[in-house]
């Protein structure tokens, strides 16, 4: 929450669906986004294609959330059976709405349109080879290249699905994808799995979308997970065909951590593990690692509840409710100025002075990146009368950049970058600090390899030589 307040941020919320019936989809498309607003809010857009009439697309696009972008008349003018959407958080600059998606390229072949969640880590090499063969860019986004070079193989190749394969061959990152062809949808995962991707049914009408809260919200069933590598095809005709000549061993997949710690929402379930689940675990296990005595576990809403629950649960503390949550501010609220005595936490979280006061509380949050807004929040909780307040963080502590979709900032910026934990505590201001402790992340996701890169410094690929995030985000 720190990040939900404070910068840290998942990039993108893919979505797209074909109805083999032939009914309109728009507003499924509305809703699955809606279900995906968490993952980025800065803008937003949906294309509509219609696999049986002139083949024409229509895209609308604009920034801001969700409900802010669409009106019932727009969806009521988006008629098609076939379509992609997509809600998108840049990691620095370019928050414009030329960099919006969908992105859709008119071609020889017809026309394609792109949405892409993750971060490439070799697009200035894909985009001055595109450059200098002739190619004139819209936007400053990875997506981009990723779309140019799908639209480049697909005049050669056989099939959409082969021209997506090509161009994964070529693109080096994080990134999942989905493509609307003319009368295919198709969906693909990077070796690594850092990004998550799943496939739903309602009906005889078949999804694609970053997580499963999306699915359930339009009424659609689990079908099951794109696994890393993998490219699946989805056409009246063919039904689904799946293509994993491209996936890695299994012990060699990535997905990102973080994602159960706190980008995906708790009800969303990713490569067969529950997110709930494994933010309760992380709870428990900081409970057992780093106990303390005290009166009452509170969460810094929303992804720190869980693991609050979870800590709980293993101590016996009783858990409860501390902070009301403004939940009608988004990302893009206008902030307070440096000269008014208004805090950008305080618009968005109040401390309930009943719950805490004359309390020793455990506050648990997900993370802490640079630290100032921990402190804020700590001051907050001994303004209302709490006697004590711990601080637990259901991650290890952040000492590295990431180049594969989540904008950790660079070292220099991070507060636990050359520092201990004992400092950290004394510049936030509780009474205690611990964190998750590295070992634990497996044991939280039941064993799935993941990337803590951010953690570690050990990435599962190399990364760039320098920070391109800021030039090249998704």
């Amino acid at each position: 929450m720190e990040e939900d307040l404070n910068g840290l941020h998942e990039e993108c919320g893919v979505f797209g669906i074909y109805d083999f019936d032939g009914g309109d989809v728009a507003s499924s498309v509305y809703y699955g986004l809606l279900a995906l607003q968490h993952r980025g809010q800065e803008s937003c857009g949906i294309a509509v294609g219609d696999t049986d009439g002139p083949r024409k697309v229509t895209t609308h696009k604009g920034m801001g959330l969700v409900n802010e972008v669409f009106t019932p008349e727009i969806l009521e003018g988006m008629h098609g059976d076939i379509a992609v959407g997509h809600t998108r958080y840049s990691t620095a600059g370019s928050s414009t709405r030329e960099n919006a998606q969908p992105l859709v390229l008119n071609y020889i072949k017809g026309t394609l349109a792109v949405a892409h969640n993750g971060n490439l880590i070799n697009t200035p090499q894909l985009r001055h080879e595109l450059e200098y063969s002739g190619a004139i860019f819209q936007t400053t986004i990875d997506s981009e290249v990723i779309a140019y070079h799908i639209a480049r193989e697909r005049v050669n190749a056989k099939s959409a699905e082969e021209a997506v394969a090509r161009a994964m061959d070529k693109i080096q990152g994080a990134y999942s994808l989905v493509v609307m062809s003319p009368r295919k949808l198709i969906g693909a995962r990077d070796p690594y799995g850092f990004r998550p991707l799943c496939i739903g049914k309602r009906d005889n009408t078949y999804i694609l979308a970053s997580e499963t809260c999306a699915l359930h919200t339009i009424g659609a069933e689990f079908v099951r997970d794109v696994e890393p590598g993998e490219i699946v095809s989805i056409s009246p005709k063919t039904g689904i065909v799946s293509d994993k000549s491209r996936c890695l061993p299994k012990e060699k997949e990535a997905r990102c951590v973080f994602e159960y710690i706190y980008f995906a929402r708790p009800d969303s379930h990713i490569d067969g593990i529950s997110v709930y689940s494994s933010r309760i675990r992380a709870g428990k296990y900081l409970a057992m690692d780093s106990p303390v005595e005290a009166d009452l576990v509170v969460g810094v809403p929303e992804s720190g509840n869980a693991a609050a629950l979870g800590y709980s649960l293993q101590s016996g503390i009783p858990y409860g409710t501390a902070f009301v949550k403004n939940s009608y501010i988004g990302r893009t609220f206008i902030k307070p100025k440096q000269s008014n005595r208004e805090s950008s936490v305080q618009v968005k979280l109040n401390v309930l002075k009943e719950a805490v006061n004359g309390k020793r509380v455990i506050m648990i949050d997900d993370s802490i990146v640079r630290g100032t807004t921990s402190d804020r929040i700590v001051k907050m909780l001994r303004d209302a009368g709490a006697t004590e307040v711990h601080m637990r963080v259901s991650s290890p502590p952040f000492l590295y950049p990431c180049y594969f979709g989540t904008d950790v900032p660079a070292r220099e910026q991070l507060i636990a970058y050359n520092r201990s934990v004992e400092e950290i505590r004394q510049i936030i201001g509780a009474d205690s600090l611990a964190y998750l402790e590295l070992d634990r992340l497996k044991d939280m996701v039941d064993g799935l390899p993941c990337c803590s890169g951010c953690f570690t410094g050990k990435y599962p690929l190399d990364p760039p030589k320098e920070d391109i995030r800021g030039d090249y985000e998704r």
